[in-house]
Formats: structure tokens, C-alpha cells, sequence
């Protein structure tokens, strides 16, 4: 599920092919991040300390502890300089980036549009990005930067198909882009709302619900994600695999660490080394380092 940022940061890459039409995904080697293509081959030779998943052409990457993006072809198109960066929005455009502890939103040629001045924020979504202000209180800002939710919740995530989690004291539900309440507070963990559906925690368990709040998938599993290209991650006993939207696993559980699909591909772990599996659960990329 999408989470809102306090510090970020993933894993990326630098230049070795130049022709892949599909998503790069960050891997290491020898210590160093670079990008794979969806076959599985390094497109972006490992040099980067740290690297992130690619999102309108440019992946945030570390370099000597400060971050800045590079394009496709491993050039590097914003100078690092960041304490903190996240990938761009693919609705919006728009990235969060934070120094000295503070969190402001960078367009993709480097210049803020936002300047940081929020504790936490969020990835925007649907026009909409969830901010942290010094009271501890989350609302949301446009791609303006202008307040045009109240903070008033404490906690929020980014919208996706015009709704968004907030948490209400301990409970968490979901608001509409008016800000309107449409899902009560109920749940103790709420994600983002994708194909229709959403993941939530009731009674200990995770299932899914629609935007009626009634169950499709009935709370079961130990952990899950939401949907991401038709399958979600779930957990069962400690061991993690994806589902369906019918419910039913579409790739068993056998890895101790996974994450969402993105561009074909999901990152998964075994022992403590990633590897990356396609939607048949085949590895592209072997678990390693």
C-alpha cells in the first residue's frame, strides 16, 4: 500500500544498454544499485549507492549520502542534493523531496514547486497530496501547493480512484476529495484503493473491501498489500505470495519479503537476498546480494 513519507528511500542504478521500452528495476551488485530491464538484464550499470523504482523517466538515487534522479539512460538530470527523495507521481509529475527534515515537492526539472516545509508528506494522487503541518495534523495540498483539505486527521495517505485512508485516533477510514468521510473509521490498517478495492486490517486479519466497505475478500491473511496490476501481496504463516482478485493464489507462498508489482515485475526475497519474479512467479532475477 502507499505509505506517506517521513524519510524515504529504495534501493537504484547507471548507464550500460539504452533500449528498453518497459520499467527498470533497481538491483546490487557488488555493493553498487543499478537497473535491470524486465528480462532480467542490466540495462543501468550498478554505481549508485541507494536507488528507488522509475516513475515519468526518472528514478531518485544516492549518491555520497545525498540524493538526486536519473533518466533511462543513467544520466544523472537532477544534481543529488537531497536528503530525502521519492519517485515522481505518474498522475501528478510531482516528487517529494526533504533536507534538514523537512519535506517540499520538486517538478521533474528539479525546481520546487512546493518548498519544504512539512514534517511528512505523500505522494500526490488524483491532484491531491496528503502533508504533515507543526501540529501533528494531516491535510491536503494541490499540485499548487495551496491547503484545500483542513488538517484535521492523524494520518493520511495519497488518493487513488478519489478516495484516501485517514486514521481518526486509532481507527482508519476513507475521504472523499471534498474531504467528506465515505468509509466510517472502522479499520485498524486501511490501503489504497485499486480496481475497485482496498486492503484493511479487521479483528487481526487483512482482507479487502470495495468502496462500500463490504468485504470481497474475507479478512484471512497475516499481511497484504494492495493491488497492483491485478495481483496482491499477501502473507500466510510467515510466508508471503499473491493473490488474485477472486482471492485465490495466483503465485503460492515461499518468500520471506516481497513487494507490489510494478512494470511486470515484483521484488521478492529469500534468506535476505531480492530477486525479481514475473506474474508467474518465475525469477528474472535470482536472489542475490
Amino acid at each position: 500500500m502507499k505509505r506517506v513519507i517521513f524519510a524515504i528511500l529504495l534501493p537504484a542504478g547507471a548507464l550500460l544498454c539504452g533500449c528498453s521500452s518497459g520499467n527498470l528495476h533497481p538491483v546490487m551488485v557488488n555493493g553498487k544499485y543499478g537497473y535491470i530491464d524486465h528480462t532480467g538484464k542490466i540495462f543501468i550499470t550498478p554505481q549508485f549507492d541507494r536507488a528507488g523504482e522509475f516513475s515519468a523517466n526518472l528514478a531518485p538515487v544516492s549518491v555520497g549520502g545525498k540524493w538526486g534522479y536519473v533518466d533511462r539512460s543513467g544520466t544523472l538530470t537532477i544534481t543529488p542534493q537531497f536528503d530525502l527523495a521519492d519517485r515522481f507521481s505518474p498522475s501528478d509529475g510531482l516528487a517529494v523531496v526533504g533536507n534538514q527534515g523537512m519535506l517540499g515537492y520538486i517538478r521533474t526539472n528539479g525546481m520546487f514547486v512546493v518548498q519544504p516545509m512539512y514534517s511528512g508528506a505523500g505522494q500526490f494522487g488524483d491532484g491531491l497530496a496528503p502533508v504533515q503541518q507543526a501540529s501533528g495534523r494531516w491535510g491536503y495540498i494541490d499540485t499548487t501547493g495551496k491547503l484545500v483539505i483542513t488538517p484535521q486527521f492523524d494520518q493520511a495517505n495519497s488518493f487513488s480512484e478519489g478516495l484516501a485512508a485517514v486514521t481518526i485516533g486509532t481507527q482508519r477510514g476513507y475521504i472523499d476529495k471534498s474531504g467528506k468521510l465515505v468509509i466510517s473509521p472502522q479499520y485498524d490498517v486501511a490501503g489504497d484503493f485499486h480496481g475497485g478495492r482496498a486492503v484493511v486490517r479487521s479483528g487481526g486479519r487483512y482482507g479487502f473491501v470495495d468502496k462500500n466497505a463490504k468485504f470481497v475478500i474475507q479478512p484471512q491473511f497475516n499481511a497484504a498489500g494492495d493491488f497492483r496490476e491485478g495481483l496482491a501481496l499477501v502473507a500466510i504463516g510467515g510466508r508471503f505470495g499473491y493473490i488474485g482478485k477472486n482471492g485465490k493464489f495466483r503465485i503460492n507462498p515461499q518468500f520471506d519479503r516481497a513487494g507490489a508489482f510494478d512494470g511486470g515485475l515484483a521484488p521478492v526475497w529469500v534468506a535476505g537476498r531480492q530477486g525479481y519474479i514475473d506474474k508467474e512467479g518465475k525469477y528474472v532475477w535470482n536472489p542475490s546480494a
